[in-house]
């Protein structure tokens, strides 16, 4: 038969399930605000009923009910939308990169300024206009100098800065590997504690929600793929398999420069610092290049005035220039090798006149870049060395230069107007040929578009990530208006449970000490 005091144990049992439910309902409200943490409840079944009258077999339909115990607590988690988060996630950090990228690199170029690349070229040009005036003027020399040498200043500075900048992002990759093994360590920590936990029949909640908070971290810095396996996560970042059970793999960022390059490594952060600097900052500096090699050395078509001289020995067009050939009867149309290439047709004012050398030069003596962009020595130290004429008269103790003409530093000005030869291997400008302003305009017309299109997919990206942890968070954040509502049902069955235990308390007593004392 039942016990007697079965409704006592049916009472207590009912307390302690109450009681379950509202330490957990308090500890969803503790975390209402912890980021990462899901939202837990408890599992409440009806205990294993007793079968009437009997113990062992029953005699008679139906059974007696024990009451009610805790099934499990658990947290409240939906793996597709945490799937779909990461996804989204590593978007997002991609192209956060590159807008941030793409900002930095405008703000170097400052274009439109009065402090810009534009500007200081544009003074060069103005420069040699003035000159053409007055050639013989020692000041307007010097101040062609002097705007040249700005000229360079500017190409050098701009290199130095976008220099600067890949080196940063190589940082950023050594960073970022850094912080991947820092994550990953943790996840294989944790992956051991939920083993062992969860070995024992408990849920381990609490850690499995900082192993997904440190998965939302590591889905912003690359592509991630995540097993849950018996023993843990196991997780692939880049296509590099990273933690395997409590083992984490180290990686460094030779390792993700490979991935990056075979394509498994093709999204998040890492993704963009590795882009920005291979292909977007290095497109830039490239362009920059081409661009202050070819205002030294690019190929550009000029229309040489008859009579002017050239210096003996000058190869223009396939045709050598010698002895009376020399002087020139009729307009002639050349191709010269950029400023240098006109600046050495001209001559100084030596007697005898002697051609003029290279005007600007490479600081490295290899390839003119930006960063070696330079104006000749002899020029800085004497601005004499400019050319302004090409025209000499010829003696037989030699030339004599005219120092009043003004045909080369004419010519210079109206370099600027001129349409040069580009290589469009060089860069992904694409123009094979233009002026050099044309060409700047093409870089920062560029940029403009490509730094617009980051920003756009970046606010898309956010738009679509918000979208997805909204939706998560409607599944697993704290409510705390829910909560209280279940904290208020909890509360009035543990005091009903409370009422029960003590009524059938009420009536033992009764039974045991006012029961059978008739003829004591």
């Amino acid at each position: 038969m039942v016990s007697t005091f079965h409704g006592i144990e049916t009472a207590k049992r009912s307390l302690f399930a109450q009681m379950a439910g509202m330490n957990t309902t308090g500890h969803n409200i503790a975390n209402a605000s912890t980021a990462g943490y899901s939202r837990q409840v408890v599992g409440l079944v009806a205990s294993r009923p007793l079968s009437m009258p009997g113990m062992q077999n029953s005699v008679a339909p139906g059974q007696l009910g024990t009451g009610v115990e805790v099934n499990y607590i658990k947290r409240v988690r939906d793996q597709f939308l945490d799937q779909q988060y990461w996804n989204a996630n590593r978007s997002l950090g991609e192209w956060e990169v590159q807008a941030e990228t793409l900002s930095k690199l405008e703000t170097i170029f400052n274009e439109p300024s009065d402090s810009g690349l534009t500007t200081v070229i544009d003074n060069f040009w103005k420069s040699w206009s003035e000159f053409s005036k007055d050639p013989e003027n020692v000041t307007s020399r010097k101040i062609v100098r002097e705007n040249a040498l700005a000229m360079a200043d500017a190409f050098n500075e701009t290199s130095k800065k976008i220099t600067d900048m890949q080196l940063d992002l190589t940082q950023g990759i050594n960073v970022n590997a850094q912080h991947i093994n820092t994550l990953t360590t943790q996840v294989a920590q944790l992956n051991y504690e939920i083993n062992r936990i969860e070995g024992f029949r408990d849920n381990a909640n609490d850690l499995r929600d900082q192993r997904d908070l440190i998965i939302d971290e590591l889905s912003r810095i690359a592509n991630v793929t995540v097993v849950d396996e018996e023993a843990g996560y196991r997780v692939t970042v880049g296509g590099l398999e990273l933690v395997a059970g409590n083992v984490p793999v180290p990686v460094n960022a030779a390792q993700l420069e490979t991935a990056y390059s075979a394509s498994t490594l093709n999204s998040g952060e890492l993704f963009g610092v590795i882009k920005s600097r291979d292909s977007i900052v290095n497109d830039y500096l490239d362009q920059l290049n081409e661009l202050a090699n070819t205002i030294a050395n690019g190929d550009v078509d000029i229309s040489i005035p008859a009579g002017s001289v050239l210096p003996e020995g000058t190869v223009l067009n396939g045709v050598i220039y010698s002895g009376a050939t020399r002087t020139l009867t009729a307009d002639t149309i050349v191709t010269v090798q950029g400023l240098n290439g006109l600046h050495k047709l001209g001559y100084l004012f030596t007697s005898p006149a002697q051609a003029a050398g290279e005007f600007f030069t490479s600081k490295d003596t290899g390839p003119i870049t930006a960063a070696s962009f330079s104006v000749d020595s002899s020029i800085v130290q004497d601005p004499n060395k400019i050319a302004s004429s090409l025209r000499v008269n010829m003696n037989v103790s030699g030339d004599e230069v005219v120092k009043g003409n003004n045909t080369l530093a004419l010519l210079m000005s109206q370099l600027r107007e001129r349409s040069f030869t580009f290589n469009p291997i060089a860069s992904n400008n694409g123009m094979q040929t233009g002026t050099l302003d044309d060409y700047y305009r093409a870089v920062m017309g560029q940029m403009g578009v490509e730094s617009r299109e980051a920003l756009r997919q970046q606010k898309n990206n956010q738009l679509l990530v918000d979208q997805v942890d909204s939706r998560r968070q409607s599944v697993s954040a704290v409510s705390l208006d829910e909560e209280m509502s279940n904290l208020i049902k909890l509360q009035h069955s543990y005091g009903a449970a409370s009422r029960l235990m003590t009524t059938l308390d009420q009536n033992l007593d009764k039974i045991i000490n006012s029961m059978g004392v008739v003829g004591r």
